[in-house]
């Protein structure tokens, strides 16, 4: 019988290391269908908490918080592409991209967790973002990701316009942020693991089976 997994996803919709991330574990995760069942759970974290609704360019935005030249901002940008690409996913991301705030995407994303639907719309919001270059503090957008990904949008609208869940997601940010997690992706494993970064496919795959490993050796009946 394969061994429960509680998965938690720690991450941003602006985050192109997420992207990145979920599918090495998605892939990992189909591999180990037989030894794991897994249920991953969406958690926010904003790494740009007081971008303004119009948002800023990503090569001023990287210069300013970096430090970064326009070579490296390029270079770094190329990296990302090609390792997306690497996994099936296209970032279209170029210098005249735009950073934007995504506390109003983190409400949806809680708000479809209710209803066990949160890996689609994580998935059209990324899509929406990296691909399409949307703007997903638009409530307009984000009404339309919703519906892309199969969910209500005029339900969606209702939470937007009422400001519905905002203190869970400051409330599921705080915890996060009070356990140690400073970056993401953060991957945390039944509360007690962690693996860090947007790691391949390969490198989730071989940390899952150790933990399951060990999870199954402490389950294990003792010698009389």
């Amino acid at each position: 019988m394969p061994i429960s997994l509680k998965i938690d996803f720690i991450s941003d919709v602006s985050c192109p290391w997420c992207v990145i991330g979920l599918s090495g574990l998605e892939q990992a995760l189909a591999r180990l269908e037989d030894l794991v069942a897994a249920d991953i759970a969406f958690q926010p974290f904003e790494l740009n908490p007081d971008m303004p609704p119009e948002g800023q360019n990503i090569g001023e935005h990287v210069a300013q918080k970096y430090g970064a030249s326009l070579e490296q901002s390029t270079a770094a940008r190329a990296n990302i592409r090609a390792r997306a690409a690497d996994v099936d996913f296209t970032i279209a991301t170029g210098a005249d991209s735009r950073i934007y705030n995504t506390f109003a995407a983190h409400r949806l994303l809680h708000w479809a967790g209710l209803m066990g639907k949160q890996r689609a719309l994580k998935r059209a919001l990324f899509e929406a973002y990296f691909t399409h270059g949307q703007n997903i503090a638009d409530y307009d957008v984000l009404v339309a990701v919703v519906r892309s990904s199969g969910l209500d949008g005029d339900a969606a609208r209702d939470v937007l316009d009422a400001g519905a869940f905002a203190d869970d997601v400051r409330a599921a940010e705080g915890h996060w942020h009070h356990e140690g997690i400073t970056a993401v992706p953060a991957v945390v494993i039944n509360d007690r693991y962690l693996i860090s970064g947007g790691q391949p496919a390969a490198a989730f795959e071989k940390a899952l089976r150790g933990i399951a490993a060990e999870m199954a050796a402490a389950a294990a009946p003792t010698a009389p």
